[in-house]
């Protein structure tokens, strides 16, 4: 069910959102990224806020966009390419998780780029049913896949317009590049293989209500 009014329950995801802002405020391994990264968070917020009292959207919707912001707030802190997840796995799990699945670079970005396909493609979802309602599932399942993969593309142009005035060190530490030439390829990808796993579960979905 959409919903266009806030209640307690966005209020309270809402406080988590800030909370963790917050925390992640405290000794970001270089400001001057972390500034870069949150200007994108309040501007996604800010879109989040005005298409919700706009066209309403599903809680589940809502709360997968906010997970999405949490997740990219945490590598804005550690500038993504620091994120120590594999110290993380070895103290809770006993094993390094870059070593078991033989990653030679520090993977957190693309967890980011993967998950803006995962969990935005909802919230995609619901704008292209009200702007195209006259369309099928099936051609809406390929407009959010296509818009996932240009809006992916634009995110890397701005990012690389970015890096360009900075310092070759600072340019580094926001752009999390690690090296790998082919790593703004690579990003637009995971993040169309992730809207296509969320898409192709939605359609599955609507198919099967329509069979009943």
């Amino acid at each position: 069910m959409n919903e266009s009014q806030f209640t307690s329950k966005h209020f309270i995801v809402f406080g988590v959102l800030l909370f963790v802002a917050l925390i992640a405020s405290i000794n970001p391994l270089e400001y001057t990224s972390y500034g870069l990264h949150q200007i994108g968070t309040v501007l996604m917020l800010m879109v989040l806020i005005m298409c919700f009292k706009k066209v309403g959207l599903s809680f589940n919707a809502f709360c997968l966009y906010i997970l999405f912001l949490l997740i990219h707030i945490l590598g804005a802190h550690y500038l993504y390419s620091y994120v120590p997840y594999s110290d993380w796995s070895m103290h809770l799990f006993g094993f390094n998780l870059d070593q078991s699945m033989g990653w030679t670079r520090n993977m957190y970005d693309r967890l980011v780029h993967i998950s803006y396909g995962l969990f935005l493609y909802p919230f995609f979802y619901r704008l292209f049913q009200v702007w195209f309602p006259q369309i099928s599932s099936t051609q809406r399942f390929w407009l959010v896949v296509q818009f996932v993969m240009a809006t992916s593309l634009i995110y890397e142009w701005i990012e690389w317009l970015i890096a360009i005035g900075l310092s070759p060190e600072e340019a580094e530490n926001y752009n999390g590049q690690q090296g790998d030439i082919w790593d703004a390829h690579k990003d637009i990808l995971v993040a169309t293989i992730g809207s296509m796993i969320t898409g192709a579960f939605m359609l599955y979905q609507d198919k099967k209500k329509a069979l009943k």
